[in-house]
């Protein structure tokens, strides 16, 4: 079955936007280690494009690069969290620096944005099959992420599937994530790069993926959400 097959079949499977999420997440196999339906479903769905192109929104790990090669798949590697925060203690510094009596040039969130976005998924059209987001968008200034999410559709196939997490409530510590297998996710607890920023609604969510054709969505006992999404 090929990648287009695939894609009809999940989108006709799938509960439209603004229906109930799916069937929950599997029991967690420990503490840090997490069982993930949205991941198996992920790779089901790159699982016949040969040479897959994958792009990972988290840090690089070595576990996470030689998971994707044994496969086939050709792994690129964006950590857009980090790069973010680099960005706009650069700007402050730019601000603070300024010359006596020159205040400096205040710009607006959106033209942050842009400014970044002008450095950062610098890609020419369409450059993946699908993206691993983990949960980077709870962690930007709301304001960020419309802007963001334009940028990521761009650069997917049509048909190419996204993966992001969601938290329920504001997480007690700043974790990572890498791939353990086809379905376990492992939970690295990390230096904090950035608070915590926003706990999406349903609506927002789906608002914020609108021009993706469908969605699934895992709930796993620990309330956090996995959404899939297919462009």
């Amino acid at each position: 079955m090929n990648w287009t097959a695939k894609a009809r079949l999940s989108a006709a499977a799938t509960p439209s936007q603004g229906t109930k999420p799916g069937p929950a997440v599997s029991a967690q196999v420990s503490s840090n280690m997490r069982v993930s339906n949205s991941l198996k479903e992920f790779l089901w769905l790159l699982s016949d494009i040969p040479h897959a192109r994958i792009l990972d929104l988290g840090p690089v790990w070595q576990s996470t690069v030689s998971f994707f090669v044994d496969k086939g798949f050709r792994l690129s590697t964006e950590d857009l969290l980090r790069a973010w925060k680099e960005f706009l203690v650069v700007e402050e510094e730019s601000l603070r620096t300024a010359a006596v009596g020159d205040p400096g040039e205040r710009v607006s969130q959106e033209v942050l944005v842009e400014r970044f976005l002008g450095e950062a998924l610098q890609y020419s059209g369409p450059s993946f099959h699908g993206v691993l987001a983990w949960d980077l968008l709870d962690y930007l200034d709301p304001s960020v992420v419309p802007l963001l999410m334009e940028r990521i559709f761009s650069v997917l196939h049509p048909g190419g599937a996204m993966l992001a997490l969601f938290h329920s409530r504001p997480p007690e510590r700043f974790h990572r994530y890498r791939i353990v297998d086809n379905q376990t996710i492992e939970l690295l607890p990390a230096p904090t790069v950035a608070v915590h920023g926003h706990v999406f609604q349903n609506r927002e969510i789906l608002d914020l993926f609108a021009r993706f054709r469908s969605s699934k969505t895992f709930v796993g006992r620990d309330q956090m959400r996995e959404a899939l999404f297919l462009k």
